[in-house]
């Protein structure tokens, strides 16, 4: 299954960026680490049944570590109904039985460091799974019970008999963010708050107990060797503590986003982090490595996001500002700049973030594949990490033509609108060959793919990409391998050069010059004679229209 993208030749002979880069160093290698993300239900099946898993992520390492990336994120992989692929956790501390079970987890990251990578695994604290023993003992207690519904947000409902919700509050999925439960007798009962589903109840932070448990849930993944955590809605967790209405209820399912101030980003979230930090500081304690937390940080401004990575608090926020900016060269200056001024400044590093597993696929949302081939040598020459997205290095579309019998998202099957739904961004991966499955899975008997694939991912495989010299892979290769082995990349200066408007240009510490035409129409090039990499053709002296470039500094006029 595997050998159509694996040559064990150049893999073995070429060490990975993390042992070669003399600029991360070991109890820091997050600065300038470049993560990609693995949404494992999509990324490689190793058992034919349609669904990807863990020992396909660990059958495609050497795949990622010719490809040049530090370390990988792994979406959830817990047992869960999978009612939101895996972000509805019904049990923390193991593996759902689709994607393996905990021994094969060990086999994961023992391969993983054997190659050189870190492993981050995604963790969901702000929420749970309907399912979980915690939720379904408060709907068994009732609600003159015992501890078990403190644990999350229960509350009376308003009306003479109690039928309207306790507030104004919308899901960011659609629809009220409250539902009524029947308590044990049969009759209509409290109602429980679940800002994204209904079978992703709130965890209620303010009882202490949630705490402890998320703390033993740390331990539990650290004692297995992972490097870090990315936290999901990390800017959630406590809720205003009275629950008032919302003077814009529906904000958050308009915007697909943490936008409600009464229900996200309250003060109290960032003890949270500092109690995380302390733990994690714990084990860097015994090694000297640090172990990572990184949130999803969704908030308006840098300066807000920066209050998360203060020193005793996260280690990193993706820094979503860029990822959310149109295609135009003042606007991702002034977002460069902001984060520059803002999160430097706090000792942390930028988390820079074209695209994940929620946003429309970068060549669709651009428009254009030689904008996001530009914006992603953009990405990788600026000071800090990077994460990318599986499948942004395939130059992979948006899947904007599923039927709706075939989508899963429940933002479709709440809303019934398309708007904002994240399958096409989630179809799996395409490894080899000229039809479905494309050598996601292979084997007697397979099942398709749990989401169907185009026939034009044909164009789009890791095997023909591979072998194209030009593809979008290898522009993903050759600037990884620059970027580690370039002591002014990750770390280091940036120091702007002046240029046309619809030109950036840029120094990189002493010993890089880049430089991204946004425009349609071709600029004389900052510096003169042919440069070290381009996102597409690019004669000495001239920057064409759409087009990423790096220079050596030495060529710097004047």
């Amino acid at each position: 299954m595997i050998d159509a993208f694996v040559d064990d030749g150049p893999v073995q002979n070429e060490p990975s960026p993390s042992e070669r880069s003399e600029h991360t160093a070991q109890q820091q290698w997050w600065r300038t680490a470049v993560i990609y993300e693995v949404y494992v239900r999509s990324f490689l099946d190793s058992t034919g049944d349609g669904i990807g898993d863990l020992a396909g992520v660990r059958a495609g390492l050497p795949y990622l570590k010719r490809l040049g990336v530090d370390g990988i994120w792994l979406n959830p992989f817990y047992p869960s109904p999978q009612y939101d692929h895996g972000y509805d956790v019904a049990d923390y501390c193991d593996v759902d039985p689709v994607y393996g079970d905990l021994a094969e987890f060990g086999r994961l990251v023992d391969d993983a460091h054997r190659q050189g990578f870190k492993v981050l695994i995604d963790i969901v604290p702000n929420h749970c799974s309907s399912k979980h023993p915690w939720f379904l003992q408060a709907l068994a207690e009732g609600p003159d019970g015992g501890p078990a519904r403190c644990r999350f947000h229960f509350a009376e409902g308003r009306g003479a008999g109690g039928e309207l919700p306790p507030n104004n509050w919308h899901s960011m999925f659609g629809g009220p963010a409250w539902t009524r439960v029947t308590e044990p007798d049969g009759t209509p009962g409290q109602w429980y708050l679940h800002l994204f589903g209904p079978e992703q109840p709130d965890l209620n932070w303010r009882n202490p107990e949630v705490g402890g448990y998320f703390e033993q849930v740390l331990r539990f993944w650290l004692d297995r060797g992972v490097d870090g955590f990315r936290i999901d809605v990390a800017t959630g967790l406590f809720k205003h503590p009275g629950l008032p209405d919302s003077p814009d209820p529906a904000a958050d399912a308009r915007a697909r986003d943490t936008v409600n101030p009464l229900a996200w980003n309250q003060p109290e979230t960032h003890g949270v982090w500092r109690t995380w930090r302390a733990v994690c500081e714990e084990y860097t304690a015994r090694d000297g490595i640090d172990r990572l937390l990184v949130g999803e940080v969704s908030v308006r401004t840098p300066a807000e996001q920066a209050a998360y990575v203060r020193p005793d608090e996260l280690h990193q926020a993706f820094f979503f500002h860029m990822l959310t900016a149109p295609w135009d060269a003042a606007v991702f200056r002034r977002v460069i700049q902001d984060a520059l001024r803002d999160i430097a400044d706090t000792g942390s590093t930028i988390t820079w973030v074209l695209n994940n597993h929620d946003q429309v696929r970068t060549v669709t949302r651009y428009a254009a594949a030689a904008r996001a081939r530009a914006a992603a040598l953009l990405m990788l020459s600026l000071p800090g990490a990077a994460y990318v997205y599986q499948g942004e290095e395939l130059g992979l579309p948006e899947v904007v033509d599923l039927p709706d019998e075939v989508l899963t998202d429940p933002i479709f099957h709440r809303s019934g609108s398309r708007v904002g739904i994240r399958d096409g961004c989630r179809v799996p991966l395409p490894w080899s060959g000229h039809m479905s499955p494309f050598g996601f899975t292979s084997g007697e008997g397979v099942a398709k793919p749990w989401l169907p694939q185009p026939t034009w991912f044909a164009a789009h495989t890791t095997e023909r990409l591979m072998a194209d010299p030009g593809s979008f892979w290898h522009l993903y290769h050759d600037a990884l391998r620059l970027r580690a082995s370039l002591p002014s990349l990750g770390n280091g200066t940036l120091r702007w050069l002046e240029s046309p408007p619809q030109v950036l240009a840029f120094v990189r510490g002493d010993g890089l010059v880049c430089a991204v035409n946004f425009g349609d129409v071709p600029c004389p090039a900052p510096v003169p004679g042919t440069p070290l990499l381009a996102s597409g053709p690019c004669p000495p002296g001239t920057l064409p229209g759409s087009t990423a470039a790096w220079w050596a500094a030495d060529s710097l006029m004047g």
